[in-house]
């Protein structure tokens, strides 16, 4: 009886030790910092305009959810529901946990894919207005600032 508590206390302990590394590895991959570039846009050439800024706004950015959240909240649920009951007890708490869990999962996944933004309107020098949204990284931009845009393969970020 002792050997197979255990196994399962280690089962629950690999399955969360995974999931967590996989939430972990997801909220890695997404940038949309002027700052950070993917490997595959590294040593690319990158068409540069230069223009003023005419305004700054605030936005948050949010990540598509993965639904990894959802599935592992679920699968914690479930195990920690099922050990609760007994018997035909063990399966309806298990089916009330994966509910729980898949709640509270996908609440929380909510909750970190956020990220504080910079929507900013530029004034190219050929007269074209330009609305580029990125991470805020803690550099100031301001309305009448000159600015350059630098774009490739559709991503587009404002640096000085």
């Amino acid at each position: 009886m002792i050997m197979k508590s255990t196994r399962l206390s280690c089962s629950a302990v690999l399955a969360l030790a995974g999931i967590f590394a996989l939430l972990a590895s997801g909220c890695a991959l997404n940038s949309s910092s002027a700052d950070v570039y993917t490997s595959s846009q590294a040593q690319r050439e990158e068409t540069v305009r230069f223009g003023v800024v005419e305004s700054v706004r605030q936005v948050t950015i949010k990540d598509s959810p993965s639904g990894l959240g959802t599935l592992g909240g679920a699968a914690l649920g479930a195990i920690g529901g099922s050990a609760i009951g007994g018997g035909s007890g063990a399966i309806a708490t298990g089916i009330v946990g994966g509910i729980a869990g898949a709640l509270l999962g996908s609440s929380i996944e909510n909750t970190f894919d956020r990220k504080k933004g910079l929507e900013i309107t530029v004034k190219l020098d050929t007269g074209d207005l330009r609305a580029i949204t990125q991470t805020d990284t803690g550099e100031p931009f301001a309305a009448g600032e000159r600015v350059r845009l630098l774009a490739s393969d559709g991503v587009t970020r404002v640096t000085r």
